[in-house]
């Protein structure tokens, strides 16, 4: 296997920008990739082309606006609103049916073409936030499928899979990269950079973990 390069699947988001800094430590050379499926916080592309060109990271973005077409929800129309609080059952209407499994499979192939055995994603399951392709068991049942499928060797890698936000910021201020996931990323659902509207779910995950984040490690 290539233990030199990795791709990974970049957002612009905080998860995903604290993984290319790890990814950057990792590995000699790191290729981010990003998927334009016109979803509501398009923005996000900017801040991600953005963060590569100021660090030096190869960047690319993938068509995927059949993902849009497939999957109607509060990400994919500007008619439907973010749910502000957790359903009592289900995923929230945040969620896009199959976005990372297909996310995960072009960035498959993509990899595949250049050579490239790892990817790498910014899932958890700590702070998965009812999402069920952010799941442990679903990455590691797609890594055994992308396999068979391509009869290539990958290895999909999840620096954030078992800690939550307090320790993803944690990460991102032991790489070095935290003023740049502060201020340079795009998590609001919203499209809002840097602290986001503060009311949408993934804001509220984000400054409940820093604030947590400064509470137990800036002592």
């Amino acid at each position: 296997m290539n233990k030199e390069k990795a791709v990974v699947v970049f957002s612009g988001g905080q998860d995903s920008t604290t993984c290319l800094f790890w990814a950057k430590e990792k590995f000699k050379e790191v290729i981010a990739v990003s998927f334009d499926y016109n979803q509501k916080h398009k923005i996000e592309l900017e801040c991600a082309k953005d963060i590569c060109k100021k660090h030096n990271v190869e960047y690319h973005v993938l068509d995927l606006n059949l993902l849009n077409q497939l999957a109607p929800n509060s990400l994919t129309r500007q008619d439907i609103s973010v749910d502000k609080d957790a359903p009592k059952e289900g995923p929230p209407n945040s969620f896009v049916d199959g976005r990372n499994l297909l996310f995960l499979t072009f960035a498959a192939i993509f990899a595949k073409q250049r050579g490239i055995n790892a990817i790498i994603t910014g899932v958890s399951q700590s702070d998965f936030s009812g999402y069920p392709d952010c799941r442990d068991v679903f990455i590691k049942s797609l890594n055994v499928t992308l396999n068979l499928a391509m009869d290539y060797q990958f290895e999909i890698l999840t620096p954030l899979m078992w800690i939550n936000k307090a320790e993803t910021w944690k990460m991102a201020y032991d790489l070095g990269a935290i003023d740049t996931v502060k201020e340079e990323t795009l998590t609001c659902y919203n499209g809002i950079k840097g602290n986001g509207c503060g009311e949408c779910p993934a804001c509220k995950l984000r400054k409940n973990g820093y604030l947590e984040f400064k509470r137990q490690y800036l002592k």
